[in-house]
């Protein structure tokens, strides 16, 4: 009996220097968080935001301003200030500067929207079909506006008919990140609604967009030019119709981007066109773009 007492008494002492030596070990909570957060510096937002979950060491460290600041774009202050304004932009930590600049920010009256894209850190902008100058638009046997939840600005510009179609947007001292940037308009032939619940698009007024293209420039004040022609296709559907594109060498640079769209052959009439956004986006987002607009 006193045998076995003895036995079971030595195992217990067994076990609990076992537990002790076991919760001596050095854990992902003894490192330090000046560590973490320099390790933090080397990965995609993403990953920092699921890598804070694991402990709090982890999360006080993902909230480290270096940390934040090294994924944010040098001309961030700039986008910052326009949609944010100064005084917010001081009370906020770099985190929630980064975490308030990805998601979509109207600015311009509301007419035009940004933000950056959490891998890359360049910028996505839409421009709605108010911020643009279109020829005509203030007299409605030409032009008018329409509502629509087809749209993310909920209307968009459409056409009835005219001899002169020009439509042409102007983006004056922005600055973008480093990199290269398509410019994109969205239009579609017809005008869409719901009868019963169920798309129809009415396309009675399409014509004379099978006569002659329609001419696309792009111009910076850098220098760069681009132009193109295409005839506008497909009633019914919204399509992209790329302008051109513009590359980025210096940050904290301010450009001034002038893009137009054009058919000003006055031998006949065009109609049925809807105008819904122009779109400066990083180059290979261009086959993403349904997901965005």
């Amino acid at each position: 009996m006193g045998a076995s007492v003895s036995s079971v008494a030595a195992n217990k002492d067994e076990n609990e220097g076992g537990s002790s030596n076991i919760s001596s070990r050095p854990g992902l909570g003894d490192i330090p968080e000046s560590c973490i957060s320099s390790l933090f510096m080397n990965l995609d937002p993403p990953d920092i935001c699921k890598l804070a979950r694991v402990n709090r060491a982890f999360h006080r460290a993902s909230s480290a301003d270096f940390v934040w600041e090294s994924k944010l774009p040098p001309s961030y202050k700039f986008l910052a200030n326009k949609v944010l304004g100064q005084e917010n932009l001081a009370a906020m930590t770099k985190k929630e500067v980064y975490a308030k600049l990805c998601i979509p920010n109207r600015f311009d009256g509301g007419n035009k929207e940004v933000w950056l894209d959490k891998c890359s850190g360049q910028v996505c902008l839409f421009m709605s079909s108010k911020s643009l100058k279109i020829t005509g638009i203030d007299d409605r046997r030409y032009w008018n506006y329409i509502p629509t939840e087809e749209s993310r600005f909920n209307s968009v510009a459409y056409l009835q008919q005219m001899w002169w179609v020009e439509v042409v947007g102007e983006l004056e001292e922005f600055e973008f990140p480093v990199g290269r940037y398509s410019l994109i308009f969205k239009l579609q032939l017809g005008k869409a609604s719901k009868r019963l619940g169920r798309r129809v698009c009415d396309v009675d007024q399409v014509h004379g967009w099978d006569i002659k293209p329609v001419r696309f420039q792009l111009s910076t004040s850098d220098g760069q030019h681009s132009l193109s022609e295409c005839y506008l296709r497909g009633p019914g559907k919204w399509i992209y119709y790329h302008v051109g594109d513009f590359v980025v060498e210096k940050p904290n640079e301010p450009k001034n981007i002038k893009f137009s769209l054009a058919q000003i052959d006055c031998t006949h009439t065009k109609g049925g066109l809807c105008v819904d956004t122009a779109i400066i986006c990083p180059t290979e987002f261009k086959q993403r773009l349904n997901k965005f607009s």
